[in-house]
């Protein structure tokens, strides 16, 4: 076979311009393999990227496969590549896309091994939102046991990940989320959910937290509200929009963007195994679908995580 599918945008705008189309078949080049995908998943900041708000700070090359998550089986091993062989089955996250495909060419730096207990298709959920989540937990929320733990926006790929995360570090931990995902929420461990839709979030705590751990898209009020939910001597961790807290509410804040670290992933991928993080997908879809998965998401009509499969 010497074309396969790919879903790519030949430039930026609304899902109209993802393209599923032929391509050539990739070939692995030095310290690479060719991994045949199993699955990719959806990122809500892929969404972002196709319609050119990040272009700024992340330039794309056009045409451009989209596809940040990959989960496959090694097809071929290019020279230089160490560590995998032809049928190792592998999970990573490509930083410069490529997965929105029936193959990709991946470095082979950036994979780990994939959880043996799952099927490829649903480890594809891990690695954005898994590393997301742990970093948010473990190192900038230093989340721990005996912490009061806030997780503003549980309900999405990355909540369900950093709900189960803070769990498992010992916390008590509060989740926001909308009715549809309060049962999943509370499948994934939170202590207690509280509908944002119904009023203030502050409203409904009874006590301020240690640590609030934000990862939805705010407007400067509704951030501003957020801050006086944490004690004095707490922090603010945020994947989307930055919170800053007035000098003197003795509140520290951190803005992160996570990082691709395969020691990560690889714990995450062990946890999965050893039965302690479930894989949330909500939905799995062909890649011939995935302009639709685009609209949904931008429609706020997606749950959890969204699986995309070559087919």
């Amino acid at each position: 076979m010497t074309t396969m599918k790919t879903a790519r945008i030949h430039e930026y705008g609304d899902a109209r311009v993802i393209r599923y189309e032929a391509v050539p078949r990739p070939r692995p080049g030095f310290g690479e393999v060719l991994v045949h995908v199993a699955g990719t998943s959806f990122n809500p900041t892929e969404a972002a990227l196709r319609a050119g708000m990040l272009r700024a700070f992340l330039p794309v090359d056009m045409p451009y496969t989209l596809g940040w998550d990959v989960a496959g089986t090694v097809a071929e091993v290019g020279a230089g590549a160490e560590g995998f062989a032809v049928g190792d089955r592998v999970i990573g996250r490509l930083d410069g896309g490529g997965a929105a495909a029936e193959y990709v060419s991946a470095p082979a730096a950036v994979l780990v091994a994939a959880p043996a207990s799952v099927s490829l298709a649903t480890a594809a959920a891990l690695p954005v939102a898994g590393l997301t989540a742990w970093q948010a937990v473990h190192e900038h929320g230093n989340v721990a046991t005996g912490r009061r733990v806030l997780v503003n926006g549980a309900g999405g790929g990355v909540g369900g990940f950093v709900t189960q995360l803070a769990g498992l570090a010992g916390a008590e931990v509060i989740a926001t989320a909308s009715p549809r995902s309060t049962e999943a929420v509370l499948r994934q461990g939170a202590d207690q959910v509280i509908d944002y839709t119904a009023g203030p979030v502050g409203a409904a705590l009874d006590e301020r937290v240690d640590i609030l751990l934000n990862l939805v898209p705010l407007s400067a009020p509704d951030a501003a509200a957020l801050v006086p939910l944490v004690r004095p001597g707490g922090r603010i961790v945020s994947i989307a929009t930055p919170i800053a807290p007035a000098p003197d509410a003795g509140v520290r804040a951190t803005h992160m963007v996570a990082r691709n670290d395969v020691a990560h992933l690889a714990a995450l991928a062990q946890l999965v195994d050893a039965a302690e993080l479930r894989i949330d997908v909500s939905e799995s879809r062909p890649l011939a679908d995935l302009a639709d998965v685009h609209r949904l998401s931008e429609s706020g009509r997606t749950r959890g995580k969204v699986v995309v499969i070559p087919c």
